[in-house]
């Protein structure tokens, strides 16, 4: 999954304006205590980092 594309699901999902603090201050365990931008700082897939928001915020299946 290409960074726009994951940035374009974050933002469908939380609002423009909520997905970048949500990616900030959200700490996920899903993501071994990091945040969404550390994780994505620390070289994981975005695709990882958005099946852990999924699985963290229950995001429904066809939105996916």
């Amino acid at each position: 999954m290409r960074l726009t594309v994951f940035w374009e699901r974050m933002a469908d999902h939380f609002g423009a304006e909520y997905a970048d603090t949500f990616a900030r201050d959200h700490v996920m365990s899903e993501l071994g205590g990091r945040t969404v931008q550390q994780a994505l700082g620390a070289g994981w897939e975005a695709k990882d980092v958005w099946r852990a928001v999924c699985t963290a915020v229950n995001v429904p299946p066809e939105l996916r």
